[in-house]
């Protein structure tokens, strides 16, 4: 299983216009090689170096594995968004701010073989549980982003 980005490489700097210095879009994703038997993926993007570790940036799940993907500023098709760390719905890029030293964004990708068929104020707890015992694969996709100690860009 993959999950892959056209904007960035593993390990390489997440770009602008997918962070709270730019426009901050949901970047482009590609998800390839789901095992046999998957029913819904979960997609999420947590800052493992944030003091609430980890900070979630966005959570999507109940998403069909005939989507292969999002394109920029989009949802997976058919996915629900749950709620991120912010308290809200939708994509929060990265934006390690008042912070110093390199963050780790890991975008992570999970096959299960359910729907999960939960509320969209579902948050990362509430997903982690109903996904225990039915994740078939998953795949990790690592942005970095650079903290600027609370200077506004």
């Amino acid at each position: 299983m993959q999950l892959i980005s056209p904007a960035f490489q593993n390990l390489e700097p997440v770009p602008e216009p997918y962070t709270c210095r730019g426009p901050n879009l949901s970047p482009p994703l590609e998800f390839r090689d789901l095992p046999e038997g998957t029913a819904s993926l979960v997609l999420m993007v947590e800052d493992v170096d944030a003091p609430a570790n980890p900070w979630v940036h966005w959570l999507v799940f109940d998403i069909p594995p005939v989507t292969t993907g999002c394109e920029p500023g989009e949802i997976p098709d058919g996915g629900v968004e749950g709620i991120a760390n912010g308290g809200t719905h939708g994509y929060e890029g990265p934006c390690p701010r008042y912070f110093t030293g390199t963050h780790h964004y890991h975008f992570k990708l999970y096959a299960l073989n359910k729907r999960l068929s939960l509320p969209s104020i579902a948050n990362r707890p509430m997903v982690l549980a109903a996904m225990e015992g039915h994740v078939l694969d998953q795949a990790v996709l690592i942005g970095l982003a650079e903290g600027d100690g609370g200077a506004m860009a």
